[in-house]
């Protein structure tokens, strides 16, 4: 089945009719639907199915009976609140059309492939992104993961629990690792790269360093009729000025980002004003140390603004990834592979970032001909989406090879 016609079967789960494209959360009825649509397909194939304790399906195509030396396909089923169709769901799709390019060339891999399925990438309901990749490399402690809370105040154990998990046994998991020779991760492109190069696809270069803090604002809740103007100490009025302040922080900071996407007051009506807001920000940078900087100039003028309106804040980190430059050695094979592709970098952050500490890890783009992601607008033609499966199935054929670990990640252990 093509990459195109696997999607279509999915076009109705967690479509969100209030925010447009859709709403796919981690541990979610509609995360579950997912799964069970790609368990299905793994089991049509007679790929060989688990889940290990963290999460993570992992589906094997392993002719040769072997368990070292793996070569991981795969992405990730959840998504933003009210985002696009592909981001996530093209890798995983792309994997599945791969194995069966390579079954139809007559392949005979001398090493097993697997496709992965990440859960929670997005960080959208226990607010740290890559969670599954970060459990299973140790990025993140197991004790701060179990304790993570959605927005209802549903823990992350309690989460998994529900799902079928042990919360006891969540954490690293550096024996799986231990088996994976490289990791090539497919995702559609989140910028505007190949549509500026008219190329389909390309191979990623780096990621760029990012993290999330949280910031709560607290001030004095009162009556929005009875309080005078200069009676007030409204937290919703300093976290406006903070986030114009960390809009300005960045533009003064040339390939800086910052984002304020995400907005809580409490309580939340008309007529009151709040007696706490939180907002989080998202901060990016290729170069770790402007990316503290840009932190502690953000921190600073939040902890500022908010005596100016006589309120207090804090500022809590929850995430942070360096910039990831991929394995050359791995880049190199890609190359081998598909010789006319470009090479780019990215500003979004994928679990093959996560992941690039552990084993050799690549990406490969597909072609976003509106250059908008993170919203219903993302889109990847038809045609594009199977030059994208193609490729995969390339660089997959010449990392199954038995020559291949020669070559893949020799610069990643030098390194390590």
């Amino acid at each position: 089945m093509s990459v195109a016609g696997m999607l279509r079967e999915i076009a109705a789960v967690g479509a969100d009719p209030a925010r447009g494209g859709f709403s796919r959360a981690g541990y979610s009825d509609a995360d579950r639907e997912l799964r069970e649509w790609f368990t299905g397909h793994a089991e049509a194939r007679g790929l060989d199915l688990e889940r290990d304790r963290n999460g993570t399906l992992w589906a094997w195509w392993n002719p040769a009976g072997s368990s070292e030396d793996a070569v991981i396909t795969g992405s990730h089923l959840d998504s933003v609140p009210g985002g696009g169709g592909y981001d996530g769901p093209l890798g995983v799709a792309s994997a599945l059309a791969a194995v069966d390019l390579l079954e139809a060339r007559g392949v005979v891999p001398a090493r097993p492939v697997g496709i992965a399925v990440f859960p929670e990438e997005e960080g959208s309901r226990f607010g740290v992104a890559c969670l599954g990749s970060r459990l299973m490399s140790g990025a993140i402690s197991p004790e701060r993961a179990l304790a993570l809370a959605d927005r209802e105040g549903d823990t992350f154990a309690e989460a998994v629990r529900r799902d079928g998990l042990d919360p006891a046994l969540v954490g690293p998991d550096p024996e799986r690792l231990a088996r994976i020779s490289s990791f090539v991760e497919l995702h559609v492109e989140q910028g505007r790269g190949l549509i500026d190069l008219s190329q389909p696809v390309a191979i990623a270069s780096s990621i760029l360093g990012h993290g999330r803090w949280r910031v709560t604002v607290d001030g004095q809740g009162n009556h929005a009729g009875t309080t005078l103007m200069d009676d007030r100490r409204d937290p919703m009025v300093a976290a406006a000025r903070m986030i114009v302040e960390i809009r300005d922080i960045a533009r003064r900071t040339p390939d800086a980002r910052a984002t304020v996407g995400r907005l809580e007051p409490v309580p939340g009506g008309t007529n009151v004003i709040a007696s706490q807001v939180r907002f989080w920000i998202d901060i990016r940078h290729p170069d770790d140390l402007v990316t503290a900087a840009l932190v502690s100039e953000a921190r600073d003028r939040v902890l500022s603004t908010a005596l100016d309106e006589g309120c207090r804040a804090e500022v809590r980190e929850e995430s942070l990834s360096p910039t990831v430059d991929f394995d050359l050695g791995l880049r190199e094979a890609l190359r081998g592979a598909l010789a006319d592709a470009p090479e780019l970098g990215t500003g979004a952050g994928h679990d093959a970032g996560v992941l690039a500490a552990s084993v050799p890890t690549a990406m490969l783009f597909v072609r976003n001909p509106t250059g908008i992601s993170h919203s219903p607008e993302e889109l990847v033609e038809d045609a594009d989406a199977e030059l994208g499966a193609v490729a995969l199935a390339d660089v997959l054929q010449r990392l199954a090879a038995p020559t291949a670990g020669a070559v893949v990640g020799a610069d990643h252990m030098m390194a390590r």
